[in-house]
């Protein structure tokens, strides 16, 4: 567990919008696992499981959040990219961040239309909406145009098969000393992750990262994350 001397204390508003959505994660996603698993739809592998998945919230565990908000606090990180908000959680802890650094901008990605006003409702209420712009739609094409600023951190949470894919895109504009952290890139292949290319690609020194692999826990599982640092 986080331990409290080094738990970010977020605004009121903020913490009632993560409080609730975790909430919401415990009463809505088991049931959405389970239609999903009934008709097939077991993991990413299977073709529709993140349209069946469609009402998950499928937020960062609340460790790997606060880690989220520190390492972009003190990194002083103003442009962030998030490939995969879903409803938002990790997205708040991002723009929470950015906002106590004094400023910046994140851009986004939700492939569904539907998951991507809900995210937007969710950081207009914690009020954290105006660092934050969503793109709906396939990442690859809509991560093409972000600008030719240097970005500070990258965050992939969404379809761990194109993990590696989302950072060729992205890498060209990643700054030295620039963070490139994953969630659950290495769960096994019967939970459907599928980022070896990316996770081989990463912890190679020849290719510009030093690395570190790290656990937390929720709701009596353990999720595993990897941290980059770009050199």
């Amino acid at each position: 567990m986080t331990s409290d001397l080094f738990r970010p204390q977020f605004t009121p508003q903020i913490q009632k919008v993560i409080n609730r959505l975790y909430a919401e994660t415990i009463e809505l996603d088991p049931g959405s696992h389970e239609r999903a698993s009934a008709n097939g739809l077991n993991n990413e592998n299977n073709s529709g499981f993140y349209e069946a998945m469609i009402d998950a919230r499928l937020p960062v565990t609340p460790e790997f959040g606060n880690l989220l908000y520190i390492m972009a606090r003190s990194s002083g990180a103003r442009n962030i990219i998030e490939f995969g908000t879903s409803f938002g959680v990790s997205t708040i802890y991002l723009a929470a961040a950015i906002k106590d650094n004094g400023g910046g901008k994140i851009i986004t990605t939700e492939l569904f239309a539907a998951k991507a006003e809900q995210a937007r409702a969710n950081l207009i209420e914690a009020g954290l909406s105006d660092y934050v712009e969503i793109r709906i739609g396939d990442a690859l094409q809509s991560l093409k145009d972000i600008g030719t600023a240097p970005i500070d951190l990258i965050l992939l949470d969404a379809v761990k098969s194109l993990y590696y894919d989302v950072l060729q895109v992205l890498e060209p504009y990643l700054r030295k000393g620039g963070l490139v952290i994953s969630d659950r890139a290495s769960l096994d292949e019967e939970l459907g992750a599928h980022a070896e290319k990316y996770l081989e690609y990463i912890s190679n020194p020849e290719n510009g990262y030093r690395l570190s692999s790290i656990c937390t826990q929720a709701i009596g599982q353990t999720f595993p994350h990897d941290i980059a640092i770009r050199y």
